[in-house]
């Protein structure tokens, strides 16, 4: 079953297309990351999923219900952190949080303490005089307190300090490891999704490029090597799978993006003969790179192609 799922989700401000067509299935108990640049439609998208804005078209459904539909009993269920977000600053921490407690039924006394002492937050400080990273932490104490069945993080890391982030990542991955729940997030730190993740999405001025499981997508992306006689040919039209291609002297560069172990280097050698071919596995964050430069050179050809016409 899946937490979360949206069938041509789509939404607009105006003349600007924010989301288009958006399917996303994410499976319960999984951390997935939607990923992508400022401006990509990713807080858009979570924004629509917590019913904070109304679609243009399409639909959106959170466990199991209507996302224009989501109640109480829905709320009692959901975590929601997003950058930025208001907290009652008159409050102390303490106060806050024994507002907050008789709202969940489910909240942890036993977990609320030890947030609080992994986060190192005085509960007697007022939240107005809380650091920005004090108050993301706050907020996700808050969140995971009560044992959401799904946890929603808007750009989380967001101008944290690494010791913060630190703090937060951890203390993400010790309530994950306490029961099945489903961690939704978008960022632009791929660093710290890489650490998090195990599903990842990644959108691109308001579309969807790519949905897999983090591990399938680090299985079929590798950057490739190739050295060969200077007599060897060019290839004037690589293959489409191949990202970042560059030939230069007795060198070629690429990232191969369907990468099949044996297949791909009997594929470059027919290319190729007698080459010596390096293989080595990318992290994220160089996938995302191959794959955004891969998407800004496809829409600049075809800007050219459109302005040639």
């Amino acid at each position: 079953m899946n937490a979360i799922e949206t069938h041509g989700l789509s939404r607009r401000f105006g003349r600007v297309e924010a989301l288009r067509s958006l399917d996303l299935a994410v499976p319960e108990g999984t951390v997935y990351a939607l990923l992508g640049p400022n401006g990509a439609g990713k807080t858009t998208t979570i924004r629509l999923l917590m019913n904070l804005l109304d679609p243009t078209a399409g639909s959106a459904r959170v466990l199991g219900v209507d996302a224009r539909h989501l109640g109480p009993r829905e709320w009692a269920r959901i975590g929601y952190v997003a950058d930025g977000m208001e907290l009652p600053d008159w409050m102390t921490l303490r106060a806050f949080l024994d507002y907050c407690r008789p709202l969940y039924p489910a909240w942890d006394r036993d977990l609320e303490k030890s947030l609080l002492t992994r986060f190192e937050l005085p509960t007697a400080q007022k939240l107005k005089h809380f650091s920005r990273g004090m108050r993301i932490k706050a907020a996700l104490l808050a969140a995971l307190a009560y044992r959401p069945t799904l946890l929603v993080l808007d750009e989380p890391f967001g101008g944290l300090d690494p010791l913060v982030r630190e703090d937060f990542v951890r203390g993400v991955l010790e309530v994950s490891a306490l029961g099945d729940w489903t961690v939704f997030l978008s960022s632009h730190d791929i660093e710290e999704v890489e650490r998090l993740a195990d599903w990842v999405a990644v959108l691109d001025h308001g579309e969807q490029r790519l949905a897999e499981p983090l591990d399938d997508l680090q299985k079929r992306f590798r950057r490739i090597v190739v050295t060969h006689s200077a007599s060897a040919p060019t290839v004037p039209q690589p293959s489409a799978d191949w990202l970042e291609y560059a030939h230069e002297g007795a060198l070629v560069r690429f990232v191969e993006s369907r990468y099949v172990a044996g297949e791909t280097e009997a594929r470059v050698r027919e290319i190729f003969p007698g080459a010596t071919i390096t293989v080595r596995p990318l992290p994220l964050r160089e996938i995302y790179l191959a794959l955004a430069r891969g998407t800004q050179s496809s829409a600049e050809n075809s800007a050219s192609r459109e302005a040639i016409r």
